[in-house]
């Protein structure tokens, strides 16, 4: 198997070199048309061969799986997931968001509008190069969208292996990309289960509030009961969201993150307007208010998760 490359989209198409070799003589150039947006465009054969011989689809051992999670609404975790997302992508790094919730926001937020998704990988109606689309420079987005509520009942009437159903869809990207980043929907269901059972790195965003506080005491509990099965999830960064000097509040619950997980406690992300407003101009925070405060914070977020201190600077 080899890879052909869109000159127009970027989208990344499977081809079985045995059939071309049956039926093309070596060294003529062939005609390619796109599947995802239908241009047609000349391909090298001996290209293609060189390209088998070198073995691309050999795995990589540095691949980071993070989900962004909390079962609690409204606490960031899209906005965390996008910007993480593209802040690691400037930073030079191969980056794969995965919207795994129903409002498919992560695309609204990167301006973008996706034919395909999450849904039809995990049908395996189409493949992962129709199913991913390049967002940015070194940032690819496999998107969400109501459909995945469907998806949710198929794999609730699995009776062997639900939990892997996201792993397996998932697992012949891995070589692809340094880091896959999964944006998670509140509560909990088989689909979080899942995302739990592909990741190995866990990211909290936690509102500065009173009901985020106790939705984290629950989600430790639940994340115990899947590392019983999964010793390889585990908890890495829970990140204060909204945090308002203003009122003081927020400094009396980071105050009590600060005593009870200390160990895994980020640098909180300050309030700004811009999080809110940069989503309707299908910006991220680095693109819409690269000065705000925000932009500040998230910039020290990738730092950390990168362990990189020169990261973005």
């Amino acid at each position: 198997m080899a890879i052909i490359v869109c000159p127009k989209c970027e989208k990344k198409h499977s081809v079985n070199l045995d059939t071309i070799k049956e039926n093309v003589p070596f060294g003529k150039n062939i005609a390619a048309r796109c599947k995802s947006c239908g241009h047609k465009f000349p391909v090298a054969l001996d290209m293609l061969f060189d390209q088998d011989k070198k073995h691309p689809d050999e795995p990589k051992t540095t691949l980071r799986k993070i989900c962004v999670t909390l079962s609690k609404g409204g606490v960031g975790k899209t906005t965390t997931s996008v910007n993480l997302s593209a802040g690691l992508a400037l930073a030079g790094y191969k980056v794969l968001l995965v919207d795994t919730d129903t409002q498919g926001q992560s695309s609204y937020i990167l301006g973008t509008k996706p034919r395909a998704g999450l849904t039809e990988l995990l049908t395996k109606e189409l493949s992962p190069e129709e199913c991913i689309i390049r967002a940015r420079k070194n940032l690819w987005l496999l998107s969400g969208g109501k459909s995945l509520a469907g998806v949710k009942r198929i794999i609730d009437r699995k009776s062997f292996g639900a939990e892997w159903t996201l792993s397996e869809a998932l697992k012949d990207l891995d070589y692809r990309y340094d880091y896959v980043i999964i944006d998670t929907a509140p509560g909990w269901d088989q689909l979080i289960v899942n995302v739990l059972f592909y990741a190995t790195e866990v990211l909290v965003p936690m509102a500065l509030e009173v009901m985020p506080l106790q939705g984290l005491a629950e989600f430790m509990k639940s994340l115990g009961s899947i590392q019983k099965y999964r010793k390889e999830i585990v908890l890495k960064y829970i990140v204060p969201t909204f945090m308002d000097t203003r009122v003081k509040s927020p400094e009396v619950i980071y105050s009590q993150l600060k005593k009870l997980y200390p160990e895994y406690l980020c640098t909180p992300i300050r309030y700004s307007e811009s999080l809110s407003e940069a989503p309707s101009y299908g910006k991220t925070i680095f693109e819409f208010a690269p000065g705000s405060t925000a932009t500040a914070d998230y910039r020290e977020l990738v730092r950390k998760v990168s362990q990189d201190n020169a990261a973005l600077i």
